[in-house]
């Protein structure tokens, strides 16, 4: 699988998390601090989330069978969903519960300063990792801000990987701010405060996903840029108007485009034939992903 779309991101993620929830288990069992236990299960639902994000390409390259007549593409939204829903289940919900439970039931730190060294690495390798992911989205994110990226890329897997990799630098700041006021104070409860903190973030990074994928998975059209691109391609030739279109991505790099369209009135079978074809090469001209084009041919009958 080429490093592409979003791999490269995904490995430098996979990478990073799985050294990381290493290193802050051991940390954990060092000190104690329930903010190490939280932050390391947060890195291994990560490096876990990174592997399905893997699947979901592979699984998507599958070509088309007579039960799936337009292939497998999305896959790779539907394992994004999964993603989702194992950050809120296995990130924000365990962090939330260690925090209360800590919260209830303080323990002292013991050597903290291991955690806070492991704290430090963890943020310099998260760092690299968020790096990779905003290097590799910038290349499609365009103009747009990277709120308006995240919630319009049809492409899961950059939006996922950045908003991880913010979610576990914050995390790694409120773990680190939570064992340095218990170092500083003498008083675990800041350590359940950080962790609490953690899994509230995670939980609303976690909603955010849920939502973008749940609409992608659904089915997402195209956005107003591209429909209006298209709309003008079609419209044009033997092509009067566009009578109405619709679309609907059904893989992050295809699209299904779907319109009715009046053509001059007197032309032969031919003439049809071939207005249709240059209306559908016009569009992929300029809209290489509307790979699967259905053109339904009309006269024009809107009053004069």
């Amino acid at each position: 699988m080429a490093a592409g779309g979003g791999t490269k991101s995904i490995l430098a993620a996979l990478v990073a998390n799985a050294g990381i929830a290493f290193a802050k288990f051991i940390g954990f069992l060092i000190t104690g601090s329930s903010s190490m236990l939280a932050e390391s299960v947060h890195s291994v639902a990560d490096t876990s989330n990174q592997g399905l994000l893997l699947l979901g390409k592979r699984t998507s390259l599958r070509r088309a069978t007579s039960e799936h007549p337009f292939g497998f593409g999305r896959d790779r939204y539907f394992y994004s969903f999964v993603v989702a829903l194992m950050l809120f289940s296995l990130g924000a919900v365990f962090a939330l519960y260690e925090g209360i439970h800590k919260l209830e039931e303080p323990e002292a730190l013991r050597t903290p300063m291991v955690a806070v060294t492991i704290l430090v690495v963890a943020i310099v390798l998260e760092t690299f990792s968020f790096r990779t992911a905003i290097m590799e989205s910038k290349v499609i994110k365009g103009d747009a801000t990277w709120w308006q990226f995240v919630r319009q890329s049809k492409q899961p897997e950059l939006p996922v990987v950045l908003l991880e990799d913010a979610g576990a630098l914050f995390g790694l700041v409120f773990a680190l701010i939570g064992v340095g006021l218990s170092v500083l104070t003498g008083d675990p409860v800041w350590d359940a405060i950080g962790t609490i903190m953690i899994g509230i973030l995670l939980g609303i990074i976690a909603i955010i996903l849920i939502i973008e994928m749940k609409s992608l998975l659904i089915g997402e059209g195209a956005g107003p840029r591209v429909l209006d691109t298209i709309h003008s391609e079609l419209a044009a030739g033997k092509v009067e108007r566009v009578i109405h279109i619709r679309t609907q991505y059904i893989g992050p790099d295809e699209l299904l485009v779907a319109a009715k369209i009046a053509l001059r009135p007197g032309l032969e079978a031919s003439d049809v034939a071939q207005a249709i074809d240059d209306a559908e090469l016009r569009v992929r001209g300029k809209v290489p992903e509307a790979r699967l084009i259905y053109l339904e041919p009309d006269l024009d009958r809107t009053p004069r």
